[in-house]
């Protein structure tokens, strides 16, 4: 087959500096994906992305390309469908209460998401640690969960922008993960294939965060909210604070019994807030923004939904979470205002302890993780319980230690930023 363009000619134009042309773009997702553009010259093309960057027309269009590597999830359902995207942080369990919530509210919620890789955690890492529960579904079981109860989290099928799941890959090993037009397309390609008709990102900012700052983070949800509109997709983005864990637990076990406990009323303040401001934004844009999520999650009502949930997947709603073979206790090293408890140090020291991967081909462990039991602004005494870490390796806990070296800081005086949850949700990006 004679092959319309040559991927060094591609290689080149990006490097230095000019915008590619659509069929460019087109041509060399697409023979990515069929292996006429090697490893090696992509991972030229993604680092002169990475160093030089797409315009908005470029990055819509390479989300496109991905989209068309593929096929896409056609959802025949009654009810409005809307999805949320998380870009990942620490103790960030939000969609385990928030699909059951949104599905109790009257939209459906097909989430298909992802395991976690270093110090975030991943949705499905979490779900499994629920004795009997599977992520792999197949589209017809995905249509017909979602129309009889109204949520399903799953993995993604297969078919779904396969050139995404290459890119990905490559993009771990070369450095280019934090480019933002890569980044925002491998986000959308696998929402836009998915086939809601509506979607919520949370973009997390702070030192958990792959944005570390504000100004990043609200490009970065810009050029998120700019690709959905782009391709028709009704698209919201929130940027939301990840410079300390969200909630108390961080881990996989642990994270789905806090959600468990939200869902039936209570669980902390920063979370149960997260979650309604993340759902009143998708009940809007499905079309039920006359309703308030906040009486319904507090009745626990959506628990309900999400036993329905669970044992559609073969999970036991009822039965006990796993344990931990070791507990190892932090205690508070002064006392005093606990002024900083730092999102990543807590994120790779649950990894540490088992909690997360290095590969993706890594198993993790259902039980591993960190329970804070002090949030910034508390006061602390010495020697008091500051953290809990749980794994089933004992020979962890000092590689873990490590990773909370200066992640901790007690102070005399009280910390200059407000306390949870008034700052959990810091901007949002509308188109």
């Amino acid at each position: 087959m004679h092959e319309p363009f040559a991927a060094v000619d591609i290689i080149r134009d990006k490097r230095d500096g000019r915008a590619l042309t659509p069929e460019q773009i087109d041509w060399v997702v697409d023979a990515y994906t069929r292996d006429v553009v090697s490893e090696e010259q992509m991972a030229a093309l993604a680092m002169a992305v990475f160093l030089r960057g797409m315009d908005t027309a470029e990055t819509a269009r390479w989300t496109g390309a991905m989209i068309d590597s593929g096929e896409r999830l056609a959802l025949h359902v009654s009810r409005p469908t809307v999805d949320k995207h998380s870009t990942g942080g620490v103790g960030d369990k939000i969609t385990l209460p928030l699909a059951p919530l949104v599905a109790t509210c009257g939209a459906a919620v097909p989430q298909l998401s992802g395991r976690g890789l270093g110090h975030t955690g991943g949705t499905l890492d979490k779900l499994e640690s629920i004795p009997g529960w599977r992520a792999q579904l197949s589209a017809r079981a995905i249509g017909r969960q979602l129309e009889e109860i109204g949520a399903v989290v799953c993995a993604a099928t297969d078919t779904l922008a396969p050139a995404d799941r290459k890119l990905y890959a490559l993009r771990d090993v070369t450095s280019t993960v934090e480019s933002v037009p890569l980044i925002a397309s491998s986000i959308m390609s696998k929402k836009i294939a998915e086939g809601a008709g509506g979607l919520v990102l949370d973009v997390k900012v702070g030192s958990g965060a792959f944005m570390a700052s504000l100004d990043e983070a609200r490009v970065l949800a810009k050029t998120l909210v700019d690709i959905g509109t782009a391709h028709g997709l009704p698209t919201r983005a929130l940027l939301t604070d990840m410079s300390t864990p969200l909630g108390a637990a961080v881990g996989n076990a642990v994270e789905v019994a806090e959600a468990v406990d939200v869902l039936r009323g209570g669980g902390p303040d920063d979370v149960v807030a997260l979650t309604l401001a993340l759902a009143r934004e998708m009940l809007a844009l499905a079309g039920h923004g006359d309703v308030d999520p906040g009486p319904v999650l507090a009745s626990g009502e959506a628990y309900e939904t999400w036993c329905r949930m669970i044992s559609a997947q073969g999970g036991d709603p009822d039965a006990p979470l796993p344990k931990p073979r070791h507990v190892h206790v932090v205690e508070a090293p002064a006392s005093g205002v606990l002024t900083t408890l730092d999102a990543r140090a807590v994120g790779v020291a649950a990894w540490r302890l088992g909690a997360g991967r290095a590969r993706k081909e890594d198993p993790v462990q259902a039980a591993a993780g960190v329970r804070c039991l002090a949030k910034p602004g508390e006061r602390v005494e010495a020697g008091t319980p500051l953290l809990e870490l749980h794994t089933d390796s004992p020979d962890a806990v000092p590689s873990a230690l490590a990773a909370l070296d200066g992640g901790i800081e007690v102070s005399d005086r009280a910390p200059e930023r407000e306390p949870w949850p008034s700052t959990t949700v810091l901007d949002t990006v509308r188109s």
